[in-house]
């Protein structure tokens, strides 16, 4: 067996022992952007990504599943915001980020990052993280006002109705604002920044737990129940890891 077909078989396994035949089905009639990446597979591939999410950034089902999320990264993107979600993945703890991601045509454009573990319930143990992305509508001017991106006037059209229900979001890190120094010490012109607004950061919350109902209900059909967070003593676990992870990456920036 090619190492081609070993990497296939390792990617429709991981969807094939935790939740029944129609999942991928139901899935596909999502109309949000979003990936699901599996830890347990060297590189931390992409298993599954989204209609929507392919015809944003104009990719087929082919080119991106069996890579992970570098593939969308640039020369504009935050590289302590991607050591900030390789952290939380070692953490094993939701993350939410404002990144910069490249269409294949070599097109940026910002967005919101909302990434968070899927557990196996019997076990507690992470199967796969799944990874939200929200289209960030405006960006922040120097003189502290806003404007309407340009890459999201371009994009906009794919972006849908936020969920009207609201979420609690304490498992969500975010590091935007613990991060806007670069490892100099020197503040980041604002006008290369983007900060999502907390109706975009509901909408990514409520997109994660729209999906995770479709997992949750698909493996509950195989008898391997998914849930969305780890049993542990109320806040405490997501409050230490999350100090771990923010003081992690401002050590990492020290020495880059």
């Amino acid at each position: 067996m090619s190492n081609m077909d070993s990497k296939l078989g390792l990617i429709q396994q991981s969807f094939n022992s935790r939740y029944s035949e129609w999942v991928r089905e139901a899935l596909d009639e999502l109309s949000d952007n979003f990936t699901i990446t599996d830890p347990s597979i060297s590189g931390h591939q992409i298993v599954f990504a989204s209609r929507n999410f392919l015809k944003m950034l104009r990719y087929s089902q082919e080119e991106v599943v069996g890579q992970n999320g570098n593939i969308f990264h640039g020369p504009k993107t935050n590289r302590r915001m991607v050591m900030g979600i390789r952290e939380a993945i070692r953490e094993e703890m939701g993350i939410q980020v404002n990144l910069v991601n490249y269409c294949k045509d070599g097109m940026s454009f910002w967005m919101l990052f909302h990434m968070s573990p899927v557990f196996w319930e019997r076990k507690w143990e992470v199967i796969h993280f799944m990874a939200v992305q929200v289209l960030i509508t405006r960006r922040q001017r120097g003189n502290g006002g806003v404007s309407l991106s340009e890459e999201a006037s371009d994009l906009n059209e794919i972006m849908l109705d936020s969920c009207r229900n609201e979420v609690d979001t304490n498992f969500v890190l975010e590091l935007g604002r613990v991060l806007s120094s670069d490892s100099s010490g020197n503040v980041l012109n604002v006008e290369e920044t983007c900060e999502a607004s907390d109706f975009e950061k509901r909408r990514a919350a409520n997109v994660f737990n729209s999906i995770l109902s479709v997992l949750t209900h698909y493996s509950e059909l195989t008898g391997r129940l998914v849930c969305g967070k780890r049993c542990s003593v109320s806040g405490v676990g997501y409050i230490s890891s999350s100090l771990n992870i923010s003081l992690g990456i401002i050590k990492q920036s020290f020495v880059l």
